[in-house]
C-alpha cells in the first residue's frame, strides 16, 4: 500500500508540474506582442578592422544567436589577422544583443543592416564593387538573405549555415528572426513538439522538429539562387547546435536546380558547431580563389601586398 500511495503521489506530483508547466509557457507566448517592433528596431553597430592599401574587398562578419559583436572581440583576432594579410578589409558588425541595439534576434532588419555596411562601403580604402557578406550559424541567415536580395554584395559565405529563415530567440519564439522594410520574413515555426528537446537544452533535436516541416521550410527558404556571386557553405557534419550539414546539402541542390552560374561549393568538416574555427584556412582559399578580377569579378585591391600563404592561424 506505501509503494501504491508514493506511485500515486509521484503521478499527481508531475501531473500538477506538467499543467503548470504547460500553463506558463500558453502564458508566456499569448502575452508576447508580435505586433509592435522590438526597443532598437533598426539598430546596427559597426567596427571596420583594415590594413594597407586602397580598394581592399569587405568582408562583412555577423555572429549567430550569442548577439553582440563576436567578430570584434579577441576571439576572432586571428582571423581577422589572416584576412588583413590576405588583402581583406573586414566589418564586424552587431545587430542584437548589446547595449542600444535590439535585445533579442527578434525581426532584426535586415534592409537597416544593408544601409550601415553600404555607409561603411564609402570608405576611400574599400573597394564597394566587391563586399561578401559572411555569417555563422543564425548570422548565416542574414549573410544570405543579404546577398540574395541585394545586388551591392558580390557573393556570400554561410558557415554553420541555416537554409532558411526561422523564428526569433525570445521567450515566446513566435515571430521571425528577420524583417524586412518593417515587414517580418516568413519563418519556420517552432511546434509544441520541440518543447521537450528546447527544455533540455537539446537544440539540434529542436531543430529537426522544425524542419519535419516541409512546407513552412519551402516558405521560408532563402533564395541563394538569386546570389550575384561565388557562395561558399561550411558545415559540421556533428553540428550540436542544428542540421548545418543537411541544410547546406539542401542550399547546394537549390543552387544546381537553378543552374547557379557562380562558384559555389560546401565544404563538410568533421566535427561540431565551432570547427570552423581551425579550418579557417579553407575560407581564405575560397576567397583567394574566387574574388579576384581574373574571375570576373572587380575585386582585385590595390595597393596591397601580395596574398599571404594560406595556414591554419596559430
Amino acid at each position: 500500500m506505501f509503494v501504491i500511495r508514493v506511485l500515486k503521489w509521484a503521478f499527481i506530483t508531475v501531473s500538477v508540474l506538467f499543467v503548470l508547466c504547460f500553463s506558463y509557457l500558453n502564458y508566456v507566448i499569448l502575452s508576447f506582442d508580435t505586433e509592435r517592433l522590438p526597443e532598437n528596431h533598426g539598430v546596427v553597430k559597426t567596427e571596420l578592422f583594415l590594413g594597407e592599401g586602397d580598394r581592399r574587398p569587405l568582408i562583412v562578419g555577423f555572429g549567430g544567436g550569442e548577439g553582440g559583436n563576436a567578430w570584434a572581440g579577441k576571439y576572432a583576432a586571428k582571423h581577422r589577422d589572416l584576412l588583413r594579410e590576405n588583402g581583406y578589409a573586414f566589418l564586424a558588425v552587431a545587430y542584437f544583443g548589446t547595449d542600444g541595439l535590439p535585445a533579442n534576434l527578434d525581426r532584426v532588419a535586415v534592409d537597416s543592416v544593408h544601409k550601415a555596411i553600404m555607409e561603411v562601403s564609402q570608405h576611400r580604402q574599400i573597394n564597394r564593387n566587391c563586399i561578401v557578406p559572411m555569417g555563422v550559424s543564425r548570422g548565416s541567415e542574414l549573410a544570405l538573405l543579404l546577398a540574395s536580395r541585394y545586388e551591392d554584395y558580390k557573393g556570400a559565405i554561410g558557415i554553420v549555415p541555416g537554409s532558411s529563415v526561422f523564428a526569433s530567440i525570445t521567450d515566446a519564439m513566435t515571430t521571425s528572426g528577420f524583417s524586412l522594410n518593417g515587414e517580418p520574413l516568413p519563418f519556420v515555426p517552432v511546434p509544441w513538439s520541440a518543447a521537450p528537446a528546447l527544455i533540455t537544452g537539446d537544440l539540434r533535436a529542436a531543430f529537426e522538429k522544425m524542419m519535419k516541416n516541409d512546407e513552412a521550410m519551402y516558405a521560408a527558404a532563402i533564395p541563394v539562387e538569386n546570389i550575384k556571386g561565388p557562395v561558399l557553405f561550411v558545415s559540421a557534419a556533428n553540428d550540436e547546435q542544428w542540421p548545418s550539414m543537411k541544410m547546406s546539402e539542401s542550399m547546394m541542390r537549390r543552387l544546381k536546380s537553378a543552374g547557379f552560374d557562380y562558384p559555389h561549393q560546401h565544404i563538410s568538416l568533421e566535427g561540431g558547431h565551432g570547427e570552423y574555427h581551425d579550418n579557417f584556412d579553407k575560407i581564405i582559399s575560397f576567397l583567394n580563389a574566387n574574388f579576384r578580377e581574373k574571375n570576373n569579378v572587380d575585386c582585385g585591391p590595390q595597393g596591397a601586398d601580395e596574398p599571404a600563404p594560406v595556414g591554419n592561424p596559430s
